[in-house]
């Protein structure tokens, strides 16, 4: 249980509180945001510092290629859920985080199955189109919380745009990203191999 894992593990932990504090709206929506935002980006960093830290100290485990990954897909499928319950009310936002959540979450439910099928012959690390997807994803949760505070600060109605463009984008790089996961690992699924 080295360092870069228990970062792994303490990511983990923090997931319930990030979920809480994007969906939560019994408070000030502009302080609920700003500690959502805070959390999340928060989290966010030890996903970097665990990869940079195990890389250094030649660290990298097993456990930390499968757990790491875990986490990743813990932190934004709950984010992206809490998002979407945020917005009930906005019609037409909550059918396009639909769309990306479900995009998403099958995209993690295929790769990590994948993962399981072929873990007696290889552990599947994540790689750079991963990483791509993993941070266009981060991204769109940080522009969903801070676009209405921004908007608000000057005194104009809020549409959401950034938000829209970002969650596009970051669907498409996991859709791109699951298919990249398919090609290169397609063989280990080969029985004979």
């Amino acid at each position: 249980m080295n360092l870069p894992n228990k970062l792994t593990i303490l990511r983990i932990i923090l997931v319930p509180f990030c979920m809480f504090f994007i969906s939560f709206t019994g408070m000030n929506d502009t302080a609920a945001r700003l500690i959502a935002l805070v959390l999340f980006s928060l989290t966010s960093l030890t996903d970097m510092l665990d990869g940079k830290i195990a890389r250094k100290y030649n660290l990298i485990t097993d456990f930390g290629k499968f757990l790491d990954p875990v986490a990743d897909k813990l932190l934004i499928v709950g984010s992206y859920l809490a998002i979407l319950v945020r917005y009930r009310e906005n019609a037409t936002f909550t059918t396009v985080i639909f769309w990306c959540l479900f995009i998403v979450f099958f995209r993690e439910l295929a790769v990590t199955s994948l993962r399981m099928i072929v873990a007696n012959k290889v552990v599947i690390p994540a790689d750079w189109m991963g990483k791509c997807k993993t941070v266009s994803q981060m991204v769109c949760v940080i522009v969903v919380l801070i676009e209405p505070i921004f908007f608000k600060l000057i005194g104009v109605d809020c549409l959401l745009i950034g938000s829209y463009v970002t969650l596009v984008f970051s669907a498409l790089m996991t859709l791109i990203s699951g298919l990249n996961y398919f090609k290169a690992y397609w063989p280990y699924l080969n029985p004979n191999k």
